[in-house]
């Protein structure tokens, strides 16, 4: 899917607390994602957001992409309630301690960076 390319223009040295953030949490998370090439939003946020996975060192494994057609069906749509695309959902074990959706006030790896810091995953 391209939406879950890297951009190869993001500057991680000039988001480097959101990579360190990320970086510190690896062996502690996993991430899914939803996400289509045909959704505009998608394309604007998840580039960037998978540059700041890359330049963290987050394996691939620990990253779950969910297709999702035009009608908003996909796996685990319903599991995880996502009705708005681009979702991303970082859990540490069975807790979900992020949930990004479609556009936040800013962009969404410093989003999951911030609730990362705020959800005591830092030790």
């Amino acid at each position: 899917m391209e939406t879950t390319e890297p951009n190869p223009t993001w500057d991680a040295d000039a988001h480097s607390e959101t990579v360190d953030v990320l970086e510190s949490a690896v062996a502690e998370i996993d991430v899914r994602v939803w996400s289509a090439d045909w959704c505009g939003d998608c394309r604007a946020v998840l580039p960037d957001f998978f540059a700041a996975l890359e330049a963290a060192g987050v394996p691939s494994d620990e990253v779950e992409v969910y297709e999702v057609d035009e009608n908003k069906d996909g796996e685990k749509v319903e599991e995880y309630d996502v009705s708005l695309i681009p979702t991303i959902v970082v859990e540490r074990g069975d807790e979900e301690i992020a949930r990004f959706e479609e556009s936040e006030d800013r962009p969404a790896a410093q989003y999951v960076a911030d609730r990362l810091l705020d959800s005591d995953v830092m030790v």
